[in-house]
């Protein structure tokens, strides 16, 4: 690794008020991990398998997982190397390794410059498209309240004061509740694709297995892509742990234990409705209580 010269002070991925050894247990880490991956993606995991077909669709989500669970042991693994390096020569503390420090460490300043930009870019991005989403959900479920602006300006300060809570063994309860909803949602959704199937005139040999559409691969691999998010607090999650050694095992779990649930939510959402699939899986539930309740607990999965 090249040494581009003086090391620049930069600022740590959590405050440094967080405990050097870490305070979260494998519970709690697996809550945040869960939370911090899955997001509005998935209710568009059903069109992805309409494009793709149901055995492209389930190959390429299972790449894709495979894929952002390599990558992500190996910002760690680069993280740890280069705390191990920085901590032998300065004895600093390898909590205190950032994204920054990783970019500059690979490609000097222009790398540091280049990796804060982005995190902070698609963390902002990612932020406004769920603020508009739940938004829009509350809106549309407590019509006549408040306006769809109104929801967004009631929700900014929300989570404003959750991004004050600096430590993710103290956010890990919103966690296992935002999972808990994410679930019920899931599991709602999925009831209402196999009464589908059930009453309809369902045909396992017209639904596509691989599509003969290439042009429509690439929007389906991408769409699977986007389900796995999460990236942004890869570093955070490993560090904030009391025993890191056990954060790669703990995450393959994580991931294999998604990407099953991914593959089956887009399979039976294709498998209902075929050609009919819309691109958010939520447009095909009929307008009744259990829509109603997956529009409402996808919400707080969000917001936490």
């Amino acid at each position: 690794m090249e040494d581009y010269g003086a090391k620049t002070t930069s600022i740590p991925l959590l405050d440094s008020a967080t405990p050097v050894g870490g305070t979260a247990s494998r519970l709690q880490t697996l809550a945040n991990i869960i939370v911090s991956i899955v997001g509005t993606g998935v209710l568009g995991l059903p069109f992805a398998f309409r494009i793709a077909g149901w055995l492209a669709g389930s190959i390429g989500v299972m790449l894709a997982g495979l894929a952002s669970y390599y990558c992500m042991l190996l910002m760690v693994k680069c993280r740890d190397k280069l705390a191990s390096e920085e901590g032998e020569e300065e004895g600093e503390s390898p909590n205190r390794t950032t994204y920054g420090d990783l970019g500059y460490q690979s490609m000097g300043t222009t790398g540091r410059f280049i990796a804060e930009s982005l995190i902070f870019i698609s963390q902002c991005g990612g932020s406004v498209a769920y603020l508009v989403f739940i938004g829009q959900n509350l809106s549309s479920v407590f019509k006549g309240h408040l306006t769809f602006s109104s929801y967004i300006l009631l929700l900014v300060p929300i989570e404003i004061g959750l991004s004050w809570i600096r430590s993710l063994s103290s956010l890990a309860p919103f966690s296992i509740f935002a999972d808990i909803c994410n679930l019920l949602a899931m599991a709602i959704v999925v009831k209402e694709d196999i009464e589908q199937a059930l009453k309809g005139q369902f045909s396992f040999k017209e639904r596509t297995a691989i599509t003969s559409n290439v042009g429509g691969l690439p929007f389906a691999g991408g769409m699977a892509v986007f389900c796995f998010e999460g990236f942004g607090m890869t570093l955070a999650l490993q560090g904030s742990m009391r025993d890191k050694t056990t954060f790669p095992k703990l995450l393959a779990q994580a991931f294999t234990g998604i990407t099953l649930l991914y593959v089956l939510f887009g399979f039976f959402g294709y498998m209902a409705y075929g050609d009919e699939t819309k691109d958010i899986v939520t447009l095909n539930l009929p307008r009744n209580w259990w829509a109603l309740a997956v529009q409402v607990l996808d919400s707080p999965t969000l917001i936490l």
